[in-house]
């Protein structure tokens, strides 16, 4: 494999955005990056609809008779200058795919389709293959989804992301559909598929299957969230390169996920910046995650004043305190305890101090 190639395979540049390891996590659906899914001609009022993060834009099929769907993603790319992906509803939508598009999406349905997803590798585009559940209940397997994987590199793309959606899955509601569950399925790439069912399995990312992927392929990984956050922070615990979002997701879920790439991220992610931009940046997700504990420790700190005898200043533990920074000390030694001391000595006045202010406030 050429340096360029295993390049790509280990890190894949979407317009202005890279993912892979060592590099922050980034947020599809959220400020990173838009991603929207072509509507196809039999779908609903309801499921026509090109949808970008943050939107929710509903066509009527009157509206959709008067533009096709090449012009909603030229529409999109001239609002937004960002990193664009796009998921198609058929082979006819690649041409305006590959005008517009920074990358492709290919939900479950396709990834078992060896014809589309060579078509879509030669577009010369990154491909995000999803694995998950499709619109029938079938499951995507390890081995499907790496095949399709191999397919994309045999025809020359290695810019390839794996995106995990899951494959246990449970009844919900189509309103928590992701675009890729109403995706047409292979024998209907060609032709509009029926309405979009009532109902159908919703299926949450199976992180150790994720895992297992990058293990194998040491490709980039993302975790499909859907339209809840919830399992944001435990994505990146375990590993996710990104985390991808449905167009339609809420702002608290977009809002949940930019916290976990933000700030636990910068917890438990080795990061490897090659740039001052790029360090600046990993300082800022770090002084993040450290505004975080600092005002755990505060409300926590007010907690001990009202629990103990003497609170306050009068009922500082030097001994404690002097345990604290030595423990401390061991998880960074690039400080010692020389260092560390004054830092925690500020931290605890601040605390202490905060405490009172609330007290004084209060009354108490």
């Amino acid at each position: 494999m050429s340096k360029a190639a295993q390049l790509d395979r280990d890190a894949v540049r979407i317009g202005d955005l890279v993912i892979g390891p060592g590099l922050p996590v980034v947020v599809i659906g959220g400020e990173d990056a838009r991603w929207l899914r072509l509507p196809a001609d039999g779908d609903s009022p309801e499921a026509r609809s090109i949808r970008p993060a943050g939107k929710a834009v509903t066509e009527t099929a009157a509206e959709m008779a008067r533009g096709t769907a090449g012009d909603g993603v030229g529409e999109e790319r001239a609002r937004w200058a960002g990193p664009l992906l796009v998921e198609p509803s058929s082979a006819v939508d690649l041409p305006a795919v590959a005008r517009h598009a920074d990358a492709v999406v290919l939900g479950p349905a396709w990834v078992r389709e060896p014809g589309l997803v060579g078509a879509v590798a030669r577009l010369g585009l990154p491909v995000i293959l999803q694995r998950g559940v499709d619109q029938r209940g079938r499951v995507v397997t390890l081995e499907e989804w790496l095949a399709a994987a191999d397919h994309c590199a045999s025809e020359g793309n290695e810019a390839i992301v794996l995106c995990e959606g899951g494959g246990r899955t449970e009844p919900a509601a189509a309103s928590h559909l992701s675009p890729s569950d109403l995706a047409p399925t292979p024998a209907t790439l060609d032709r509009a598929p029926g309405p979009a069912p009532d109902s159908a399995l919703h299926s949450a990312p199976d992180l150790a299957i994720m895992r297992a992927a990058r293990e194998r392929t040491g490709r980039p990984v993302l975790a499909a969230l859907g339209r809840d956050g919830g399992l944001a922070g435990a994505a990146v615990a375990a590993g996710a390169d990104g985390l991808l979002l449905d167009p339609a997701a809420p702002p608290e879920a977009r809002a949940a996920a930019g916290e976990a790439a933000t700030v636990l991220a910068a917890l438990v992610r080795p990061q490897s910046p090659r740039t001052l931009t790029e360090t600046r940046g990993e300082i800022d997700r770090v002084d993040a995650a450290l505004a975080v504990l600092l005002e755990r420790r505060a409300l926590l700190a007010a907690r001990i004043q009202r629990l103990k005898p003497v609170g306050g200043f009068r009922g500082r533990d030097m001994e404690r305190e002097r345990r604290l920074v030595a423990g401390m000390a061991r998880r960074a030694p690039r400080l010692g305890v020389r260092r560390l001391a004054p830092i925690m000595n500020a931290v605890i006045e601040a605390g202490l101090h905060a405490a009172e202010e609330e007290r004084d406030r209060d009354g108490r």
